[in-house]
């Protein structure tokens, strides 16, 4: 199963509230302190990367700190979309919608319909190997 990916500047546009999110982020990751002096390892290494998150309007940190229009990974880190406001250290430069479970039209079953749905996807998938 192949799935398309459309990538969104953040500076642009948003996600709706709620909404889960590949994010592309950016940052330096911290210097190494093994690393000699001048380094690049002792400078710490720039990336950009690909993360889940969901994007939220309101969100209330650990720190009772409030964040608006921001991005959260499951570790609660929050970040912010690139080049909106205040600095982050880590900002998300583009982001996509997830796809869609496989062979379905939706994000996430729960309960009882997990079951079914797994096997619908099995079933779907040795088809398509089949007929390859």
């Amino acid at each position: 199963m192949r799935a398309a990916v459309e990538w969104v500047d953040a500076r642009e546009r948003l996600p709706r509230d709620g909404m889960p999110v590949a994010a592309a982020i950016t940052g330096r990751y911290p210097p190494d302190s093994d690393a000699e002096s001048g380094s690049a390892a002792a400078a710490g290494e720039e990336f950009w990367l690909v993360m889940p998150m969901y994007f939220t309007t309101r969100h209330i940190g650990e720190d009772g700190a409030e964040h608006r229009d921001c991005f959260v990974d499951s570790d609660r880190v929050v970040r912010l979309p690139y080049g909106r406001g205040r600095p982050c250290a880590e900002p998300v430069t583009h982001w996509a919608e997830l796809p869609a479970l496989p062979g379905m039209t939706v994000h996430h079953v729960l309960g009882d319909g997990v079951e079914a749905a797994l096997q619908g996807a099995w079933a779907q998938e040795g088809r398509t190997a089949e007929g390859a």
